[in-house]
């Protein structure tokens, strides 16, 4: 993959740094520190949209991010009901075989064609996972999908977006033993290239270990949410690749949010509803401000900061950042190549401490 890019466009000194990769653990890809994640383009008309978006510019920002150096898209058949994977599919569709970022989709959230506003379920039946597995390739066009991961455990329930852990299980959930040897069957059978458990907790990962090799984990990771610690110490220990999702919050660290914004989020924005941005807003907001004063010392911008700050952590391999727009993507490529200082860490831990935002460790 070529490295070398024209950014004369940008006025972010860093988006000329080429990105640097790393090995994702033992799968024999090296990918960027940073990977495009595509659900805030799969459009409004599902459960966790994120308002109207246009097709066009969605092509056009996965497109600059390869151009920029982001050697993979994360995806998810779930989002936008399969919207996001069609784009995926069209936005690599005219790139040549050498260009082609590596394309990592997820499994498990089945969806009421007939309801496309009703939660989606989690489900892992053997029969369910062969038949989505056919559906993404066809929708992402491709021969093999390069990373397939359990979206969620199967609780045989609807999807509630209640944080990590099993959660409460139904008689109707298969169980993991059973979901994760299917996965390792279609490994073997070359269908994906590499298996990984994303929003699966230590004590479920040892489950599958058991079973067949965790090629990767992805779990919600930012200077906000840092919950997931024990995750990737565990990744860590087992030669298992990590990659971060949500490391901006939803935007929240971007440096661009505030109480105002926030307020003019359109109804079809499933943020409107959360947490995040209602009751532990002010404390997210008092974080994202304090992430400034470190990115004008190194000429970057708050969003590049807050990803640096996760890609800092000891067995993160790259973290998924999301844009709707090519302009977006500007705005974090050089989160790959920034080196925060013990001196930066230290403050922003302060930072963390001082504004109460999230829990977890404040620290890498």
């Amino acid at each position: 993959m070529t490295t070398h890019h024209n950014h004369s466009h940008s006025d972010n000194p860093k988006a000329n740094d080429p990105i640097p990769t790393l090995p994702l653990g033992t799968t024999g890809m090296d990918i960027s520190r940073v990977g495009f994640g595509s659900w805030a383009v799969s459009g409004s008309n599902w459960t966790f949209g994120w308002g109207d978006t246009d097709d066009e510019e969605s092509v056009a920002a996965i497109r600059h991010a390869v151009a920029s150096g982001v050697n993979w898209i994360d995806t998810a058949a779930v989002y936008g009901l399969g919207h996001s994977e069609e784009l995926v599919g069209r936005a690599i569709a005219g790139l040549p075989a050498s260009e082609r970022p590596y394309v990592f989709t997820k499994v498990g959230l089945v969806w009421d064609p007939a309801d496309p506003t009703a939660a989606p379920r989690r489900i892992m039946k053997p029969e369910s996972v062969r038949r989505e597995v056919e559906d993404s390739l066809r929708r992402l066009g491709v021969e093999h999908i390069d990373l397939y991961q359990v979206h969620w455990p199967d609780t045989g329930e609807s999807l509630e977006y209640v944080g990590q852990g099993s959660g409460a299980v139904s008689p109707n959930a298969t169980p993991l033993e059973e979901y994760w040897q299917v996965m390792a069957d279609l490994r073997a059978e070359g269908k994906v290239r590499a298996i990984g458990l994303s929003n699966h907790a230590p004590d479920l990962l040892d489950r599958a270990e058991k079973v067949a090799h965790v090629d990767a984990v992805q779990p919600p990771f930012s200077a906000i949410n840092r919950s997931a610690a024990d995750e990737i110490a565990w990744a860590a220990a087992h030669g298992t690749g990590v990659i971060v999702y949500s490391p901006l919050q939803s935007g929240l660290l971007t440096g661009t949010f505030s109480a105002e914004r926030v307020a003019n989020l359109p109804a079809g924005d499933w943020r409107t509803a959360h947490a995040d941005f209602t009751t532990r807003l002010d404390a997210n907001l008092r974080l994202a401000e304090a992430l400034r004063p470190v990115a004008a010392r190194h000429g970057a911008t708050v969003a590049e900061v807050a990803i640096a700050w996760v890609l800092a952590w000891p067995g993160i391999t790259g973290a998924i950042v999301g844009a709707r727009r090519p302009a977006q993507v500007d705005g974090w490529t050089g989160a790959g190549a920034l080196e925060l200082t013990p001196a930066d860490l230290d403050e922003i831990a302060a930072a963390i401490t001082t504004s109460g935002a999230g829990t977890g460790p404040a620290r890498p």
